[in-house]
């Protein structure tokens, strides 16, 4: 592999996406198109209100012209180092068998981690708080983008300033309302709609750069590092403003799986980067010719009679915005449920024809909730955006340090060039996170404390399970030993048994009360493990593993992506009989599963607060009848009362 980071690794061979995407049956076009709206979305409308934050924000600065130079050049910059070389250039590659996303990551780098179990451990950790991070995120960015597209109704229709917050509380509604139906309308439309908010961005900023070319100097790195020596500390914390230009480029990577690469960076250097370029430097240039207008540099770029236009045009765009924040959350959420960290949810599927979109009722109200306790809350757009930024840079520090080692563990990467860009990503990552550490008390709070929340919960499920899992396994009678000692008198009956169990070890509980309490024994009983693997697609000749253990028993191993749908009956219909070592009739086949119910130990393995969330966690998950597309009309459960 070379050492030199200019030498990039190629692209790996497309695979077909996770039931995501359908990507060799759509055209680069479509996929072009698709990515515009869906990807570039937030990053998008992060000019409503970023560089109204960095002037009238929590640490405002005089709109004069060294200011204005100089945070126009750090936006310039940001958007090149942290978006460009970082997410579309560097990132981009260390994708996970065509995925991406800080979870598919999570699972790569853990794969070449050689420090031993620990090194593995502390990946884990990095991997799972950034993913726990993300769900305040998608409260947030809903909240703020909506707030800020109808916040222009302050520059276009000062007379209506009562309706502000209704009127957004009311778009998020119908927006969250909207995801039971896959929000077909909008997503139709949010690649044409994105393409022309893009445009009408470039022709604003080109307007405005027209009547004051000076602010081009900006395009020199020197204004931005004239301003952060010159401005000392009030200069520094303006990175908390200056970030929220580069909020949603963690999008880029985890939609990679649904549009692909080059797609993506067509996008990127085709439209969205112009664009966005273009209109900062353009409310810089109206900040120089006009310093009263930082109370709304966008709003006012454009002329007075186009903001009616202007300000429908900019709450569907942070509508589409949202939207993509939101699938974002859904997705994230299958991977983590595929992989252990959350249980079984209800989710349903919203395309034929794309079945990477997904519904998840529970996290779409939870979604919901948080976003419009946060609209009632802060009230304006610029309260919110004092608690953006803070969940947004620490996940961008955590994928650094991520991608840290998969360019030195995975690609082989050596050498000062190496060292470089690993050292410029980390001290930007890291000045962004601290210059927003500050946002904290002013609302930066929320999305910290719903990432908290929410790592509990994912480490805690994670941590129960696996506890489980080996009391299961020490409990359970051996195989060999079931089959020894297993009487003639039994009474046998036709049919096939499939007993569905999380460990490979032992003979499941549903087994032995069955045994117990009917009685009989099928004349064939197969013991069925789903495993989930950290890829996002199994390879079909590795889904199936079959073993004999005895004339009448045998175990059968079924693996599956952590992008894909556990089908059980599917995989079962369109496997060969030399796969399954019987033949496959649906009507012969009774589902035996096992529900255990948890209760406490007298020395729990997991602190006693903990025990009972996870008892509430198991409780509250989605049976795996409906997780596995069973027939409930061949189900049989079982319970049991486990301690752990």
């Amino acid at each position: 592999m070379p050492s030199d980071p200019s030498l990039f690794p190629p692209d790996q061979p497309a695979v077909a996406p996770a039931p995501g995407g359908g990507q060799r049956a759509r055209s680069a076009g479509a996929l072009t198109l698709g990515a515009i709206g869906l990807v570039f979305g937030d990053i998008g409308t992060s000019p409503l209100y970023a560089m109204r934050q960095a002037f009238a924000g929590p640490h405002p600065l005089p709109p004069v012209q060294p200011n204005v130079l100089g945070i126009v050049s750090l936006i310039f910059w940001s958007l090149l180092v942290v978006v460009t070389l970082k997410y579309v250039v560097v990132m981009m590659r260390a994708d996970n068998r065509g995925e991406g996303g800080i979870l598919a990551l999570q699972a790569l780098v853990g794969h070449a981690a050689d420090g031993g179990t620990r090194m593995a451990a502390r990946i884990a950790t990095l991997g799972i708080f950034a993913a726990a991070l993300f769900y305040g995120e998608s409260m947030v960015t809903p909240a703020i983008s909506v707030l800020s597209a109808v916040d222009g109704i302050r520059v276009v229709a000062p007379g209506w300033l009562n309706y502000i917050m209704p009127g957004a509380l009311a778009v998020l509604v119908v927006l969250f309302m909207a995801q039971r139906q896959g929000f077909s309308a909008i997503g139709a439309i949010a690649g044409p709609v994105m393409i022309v908010w893009f445009l009408v961005l470039a022709v604003l900023g080109v307007h405005n750069i027209a009547a004051d070319p000076s602010v081009l100097w900006a395009l020199s790195p020197h204004h931005a590092i004239l301003f952060l020596f010159r401005g000392g500390w009030t200069a520094f914390m303006t990175l908390g403003a200056v970030v929220l230009t580069v909020a949603g480029c963690e999008v880029i990577y985890a939609e990679m799986g649904l549009f692909g690469r080059l797609p993506i960076r067509i996008a990127w250097y085709g439209l969205a980067l112009p664009s966005l370029v273009l209109n900062y430097f353009g409310q810089g240039a109206l900040l120089l010719a006009n310093p009263q207008s930082v109370v709304n540099p966008f709003f006012l770029l454009a002329p007075a009679w186009a903001g009616p236009a202007l300000l429908g045009l900019a709450i569907l765009a942070a509508a589409i915005a949202s939207q993509a924040m939101i699938s974002g959350a859904f997705a994230m959420t299958r991977q983590a449920i595929q992989l252990g960290y959350l249980p079984r949810m209800e989710i349903s599927h919203i395309s034929e024809k794309e079945m990477g979109r997904i519904y998840i009722p529970f996290i779409n109200w939870t979604l919901m909730v948080g976003a419009l306790t946060l609209v009632a809350g802060f009230q304006t757009a610029a309260g919110l955006a004092s608690a953006y930024g803070v969940a947004v840079t620490a996940t961008m520090l955590i994928s650094s340090m991520l991608l840290a080692l998969a360019m030195t563990r995975l690609w082989g990467w050596r050498g000062r060039k190496t060292t470089m860009l690993l050292g410029l990503f980390l001290a930007v990552d890291g000045a962004f996170f601290l210059a927003n550490i500050a946002k904290i008390p002013y609302g930066g709070w929320f999305p910290l404390a719903v990432g908290g929340v929410t790592f509990v919960l994912l480490t805690t499920w994670k941590n129960g399970r696996r506890m489980l899992m080996e009391r299961l396994g020490r409990d359970a009678i051996p195989v060999d030993d079931f089959i020894a000692g297993l009487s003639d008198r039994v009474t046998q009956v036709p049919g096939i048994a499939m007993f569905l169990t999380g460990t490979r070890q032992g003979i499941p509980l549903a087994l032995l009360h069955n045994l117990k309490h009917n009685k009989v024994i099928h004349e064939r009983v197969v013991i069925c493990t789903v495993s989930i693997e950290e890829v996002p697609v199994v390879d079909p000749e590795q889904r199936i593993e079959s073993e004999m253990l005895s004339e009448r028993f045998q175990r059968l191993t079924l693996r599956f992506g952590f992008m894909e749908d556990p089908n059980i009956p599917k995989v079962l219909a369109q496997a060969r009989t030399d796969q399954l070592g019987f033949f496959y009739e649906p009507m012969s086949i009774s589902y035996f599963l096992s529900r255990e119910t948890l209760v406490p130990a007298k020395r729990p393995a997991l602190r006693a607060w903990r025990e009972h969330l996870f008892a509430w966690m198991s409780r509250s998950a989605t049976s795996a009848m409906d997780f596995f597309q069973l027939p409930s009309n061949r189900v049989v459960e079982l319970g049991s009362q486990i301690e752990i």
